[in-house]
């Protein structure tokens, strides 16, 4: 199998706490990851109907019998679970007893987070990064590593990689079932067709500022089930909203954020593009290349669990930076263009950079300035403090 940069942080977190909750995506490789690692623990799906109604008929004699060195897979289908779980664990602290998996963040829940709390630790996988598949490249698991269009068609779902199942029926697959399943189970969406004509009118709308009440008309649906069908797709992993820098936190969640797919070959599939080579002439060939950094640089910092967040920065007077990390001591610049040749105007949002900070700093001394860069599809290269970044070495910026 790829290796995983997660590893190491999960390892970890089984030695210190009796429950570790890895969560991601379908199709992100959890199980796989979980069986390799650990192959001597007992292994327990939820999806599974009979294991399913198995646990349900006695619950808490499931847990004594096979509470410790067990793997429950997609354990959000029995939330009810967790309160036996959580006995289980004050009666016997063993740190590393149950490991539980699930394809949804409902396992972030507040009353399961409650429920567990101080008692489980918490960790994401998601699809591949650049990092494990150039890794992997030698395994012959990735041809058109060093391809960008080809990268942003494919995606970087492990299955689709390993078996190089041809895209198109990847995610059709991959939708039919994410749709059939999850977002009931989060939801009680009853018009799935209208749902799936959401999704792809989203994907038409990666890296634009989001209007909620455009898209509802759009879909013919309200902007508050908009609202409703957006957590749903952040609670299944499948995008990352990208919030606005602002001093007052609050005012983050009140201005328009901006929507990106955390891969980028579902957002493809959604789009209807049907070859790699279509992407370059596309009309959201810019977008698409900003998406897959944005979810390139969000996938590292996740498996790495770095403490960075992220935002975009943009105000009335239409001065625009594609991308701040802030971390906890200092905020980084990062422009995302998805043109070859080097121009100074893709530099402008960069310049402003040096004066919003310097307006920023006077509010918050203690933060320092990060690097400032430019990731595009040209060379490496500096102009002034400005490092200029191909696409192929993202991870440089953190």
């Amino acid at each position: 199998m790829i290796k995983r940069t997660i590893e190491k942080q999960l390892s970890g977190l089984i030695a210190y706490y009796p429950v570790v909750v890895l969560t991601g995506p379908r199709q992100s490789g959890k199980t796989t990851l979980l069986k390799s690692m650990f192959p001597d623990r007992e292994y327990f799906n939820l999806e599974n109907p009979s294991e399913l109604d198995f646990i349900k008929t006695d619950p808490s004699s499931f847990i004594s019998l096979h509470g410790a060195n067990v793997i429950i897979d997609e354990a959000q289908r029995f939330p009810e679970l967790f309160s036996f779980i959580q006995t289980a664990v004050d009666d016997k602290r063993e740190n590393g007893r149950i490991i539980l998996s699930g394809s949804q963040n409902v396992l972030h829940s507040d009353v399961i987070s409650q429920t567990l709390a101080g008692r489980a630790a918490y960790c994401e996988l998601l699809p591949l990064t650049q990092t494990e598949l150039k890794a992997a490249d030698k395994k012959h698991y990735t041809p058109g590593i060093f391809d960008l269009f080809d990268n942003i068609f494919k995606g970087a779902y492990p299955g689709q990689r390993a078996e190089s199942i041809p895209p198109d029926i990847f995610f059709d697959q991959y939708i039919a079932t994410y749709v059939e399943r999850d977002v009931r189970t989060i939801k009680n969406v009853s018009d799935l067709t209208t749902f799936r004509s959401f999704m792809r009118l989203l994907a038409g709308r990666i890296g634009q500022l989001f209007d909620c009440t455009s898209l509802a008309n759009d879909a013919g649906v309200s902007p508050g089930t908009i609202k409703n069908w957006l957590s749903v797709l952040e609670a299944s992993y499948l995008i990352k909203i990208l919030r606005p820098l602002h001093n007052n936190i609050g005012k983050r969640y009140i201005k328009s954020p901006k929507i990106y797919f955390l891969d980028t070959g579902l957002a493809c599939r959604l789009l209807g593009i049907r070859q790699a080579e279509e992407i370059e002439g596309h009309y959201l060939r810019g977008n698409l290349f900003e998406n897959f950094i944005i979810a390139e640089l969000h996938k590292e910092i996740s498996s790495r669990n770095e403490d960075i967040d992220m935002f975009f920065y943009r105000d009335a007077k239409q001065n625009e930076i594609d991308l701040i990390l802030k971390s906890s001591t200092a905020e980084t610049a990062v422009e995302i263009k998805s043109g070859g040749g080097f121009s100074a105007s893709m530099l402008k949002g960069l310049n402003y950079w040096d004066k919003l900070f310097a307006l920023r700093e006077t509010k918050n001394p203690a933060i320092q300035k990060g690097g400032k860069y430019l990731i595009y599809s040209g060379k490496a290269d500096y102009i002034g403090d400005i490092e200029l970044i191909p696409w192929t070495d993202i991870c440089n910026v953190l």
